[in-house]
């Protein structure tokens, strides 16, 4: 008996040892990608002429409108608002230089994907920016007590990414290239209490993307989810930035330095950071009811504090 614990003890201790060395290379790369740029500047128009962004009005998709652009693609722009992506391809185009075409489509909506894929029909597409996004409750709050209507957040978190997958993936099948950013969120790696439709819906993000990039992987086609935290965007009511709380803009320059780095990454250092000390904390302390507590009470004021919450 004796001998069995001492074995037992040996291999947790060193599969410990293996879980840390593994966390800790991965830091290190991402310390490396940080500081220095590895992709060739030809590598993300070498994927098609064209990008296509989800959610490009605002935010995150918007950045990546404007940095793809700079980096030589022409963009194809997503969104409800119309006006809103017709002055900012107008911008791109002043801006940049690039070819910019606008789709004004409702991703809450289950009707839209035929007009899309009429619209992209012949476009010769590289990259795909599955960005769209819905955050019910920037406060945290109960499941019952969720604002807005459940099947838009589904349609617009869920279904939209498994469409637009389907709608560009098959032509860079053919093609043998392409890029698919999937952006999810650092809430989705556990399961996290009084944002659970949010948390849910960006986990199946996470697991439709991992599986989708190890049955195309072979076929020369890159799949990455991006889990983020902090993003001041208008979704997140522009929270204050800070060394964790990032611009639009400074996540998506530094993911794209992260585009070969596996089929999961934060986007950024200080992300990848904070996801490493957070795996750290056993889970039921974020399940107890102090936590859930602290959430309800300090979480509000300090949102309110930070952003343009009144």
């Amino acid at each position: 008996m004796a001998e069995f614990l001492d074995q037992f003890f040996t291999f947790i201790g060193l599969l410990v040892f293996i879980i840390s060395l593994v966390k800790c290379l991965r830091l290190s790369k991402c310390i490396f990608l940080h500081f220095r740029k590895v992709l060739p500047t030809s590598f993300l128009k070498s994927m098609g002429q064209w990008a296509v962004i989800t959610g490009a009005g605002d935010g995150i998709g918007k950045a990546y409108a404007f940095e793809l652009a700079r980096q030589g693609l022409n963009v194809v722009l997503i969104s409800r608002t119309l006006e809103k992506l017709q002055a900012i391809a107008r911008d791109i185009e002043k801006t940049t230089g690039s070819s910019v075409r606008v789709i004004q489509a409702d991703f809450t909506k289950d009707d839209i994907y035929e007009h899309i894929k009429e619209k992209l029909t012949g476009l010769d597409i590289g990259i795909l920016v599955n960005n769209v996004g819905m955050l019910p409750n920037l406060l945290p709050s109960y499941f019952l007590e969720t604002t807005g209507d459940i099947q838009n957040i589904i349609n617009c978190n869920i279904i939209s990414l498994v469409k637009m997958t389907q709608l560009i993936l098959k032509n860079m099948e053919s093609r043998q290239k392409g890029l698919i950013l999937n952006i999810s969120s650092g809430v989705a790696l556990f399961p996290w209490p009084l944002y659970s439709m949010y948390s849910a819906s960006k986990a199946f993000v996470c697991t439709f993307s991992k599986a989708l990039q190890v049955e195309y992987k072979a076929k020369g086609i890159i799949i990455q989810v991006l889990t983020p935290y902090a993003i001041s965007t208008p979704m997140t009511k522009n929270l204050n930035t800070n060394m964790i709380t990032k611009t639009a803009d400074e996540f998506v320059k530094e993911s794209l330095n992260y585009v070969t780095f596996g089929d999961e990454a934060c986007g950024c250092l200080a992300h990848e950071i904070l996801a490493n000390f957070l795996s750290m904390i056993p889970t039921w302390v974020f399940y107890s009811s102090s936590f859930q507590k602290f959430l309800l009470t300090n979480h509000v004021e300090y949102l309110k504090k930070n952003s343009n919450i009144r």
